[in-house]
């Protein structure tokens, strides 16, 4: 893979660009009415004990004032992992993110060295990331898939301020998702199941997905709920069926069943949905909003 830096294309727009504001920005997401509570501290980790070598979750990827709350409950479980694995130097959290523009490859890894925030730099595991494409026959390394693209880059500065305890010791895998039918999904989850069982360390997966785009909040909530109710199954064949049958329009859907499927092989049994919500509980304007999930995929 090239030695490149991927620089930040939304900052400013998603998030704000200067560190501090930014930091403190992530801090209220998670005081926010619609967030877990406090910000999590080393003292405050819960159920360490329950957290695996291998968590799987759901995230919404908006504006952070917008969906950053409900983006918070999943990344509280993120906290618990880094702090369970924060001696560890093989840490690796692979994101699944939709490509909204359409350009580049189908099923693109990042061809990048480092993906820049406001709050530095976060290396991609290329090793893990050369290992996977020579064996893949769907997945490319392609950065014009990621030139443009937000999804994938919102999750950053949160595992940014999530897994600072552990410096240099943890890398990403950003994979963008063009192709997101049911069998590409599959393929995908398959060949990170495939790659996950070979490797040492400990893998934190994360589809990022928003919900139902511009319908008024009650028939969104709805919708979305429905869907939810096949994520919490882990029912991947039925929830692509509620996706299509209620035409909800969710971009990322390919990214959560991706993570549906993977988090079954990996004999999780349930999804559990930490929080939901839409933009309009946040801007006030209820008639046209975006649906929102935070997922931790259980045993």
């Amino acid at each position: 893979m090239a030695s490149s830096i991927r620089l930040p294309v939304v900052s400013g727009q998603f998030y704000p660009s200067d560190k501090d504001e930014l930091y403190e920005l992530i801090h209220r997401c998670f005081t926010h009415a619609l967030g877990p509570g406090k910000f999590p501290s080393a003292n405050s980790v819960s159920n360490r004990q329950e957290i695996s070598r291998v968590e799987c979750l759901v995230v919404p990827h908006a504006g952070y004032i917008y969906s950053g709350p409900v983006a918070a409950h999943s990344y509280r479980i993120a906290f618990n992992f880094f702090q369970k694995f924060k001696d560890e130097k093989d840490v690796t959290i692979i994101i699944l993110g939709p490509n909204h523009y359409g350009i580049g490859s189908g099923i693109a890894l990042s061809g990048a060295s480092r993906w820049r925030t406001p709050l530095g730099d976060l290396k991609v595991a290329s090793e893990l990331g050369k290992i996977l494409t020579s064996s893949s026959n769907i997945i490319d390394v392609d950065e014009v898939a990621h030139s443009r693209e937000h999804s994938i880059e919102v999750q950053i500065p949160f595992l940014q301020a999530m897994g600072s305890s552990l410096s240099d010791n943890f890398s990403i895998l950003p994979i963008s998702l063009m192709l997101q039918d049911l069998e590409s999904a599959m393929e995908v989850g398959d060949e990170l199941f495939s790659l996950i069982e070979k490797e040492k360390g400990s893998f934190l997966v994360i589809g990022s997905s928003d919900l139902t785009h511009y319908e008024p909040h009650e028939l969104a909530s709805k919708k979305d709920h429905q869907l939810l109710e096949e994520v919490a199954k882990l029912e991947v064949r039925p929830f692509y069926t509620v996706l299509e049958r209620l035409n909800i329009s969710a971009c990322g859907y390919g990214a959560i069943a991706t993570v549906m499927h993977l988090s079954e092989k990996f004999e999780k049994h349930r999804g559990v949905l930490l929080k939901y919500a839409t933009s309009g509980e946040t801007s006030g304007d209820m008639s046209s909003v975006v649906g929102y999930s935070a997922v931790h995929f259980v045993p």
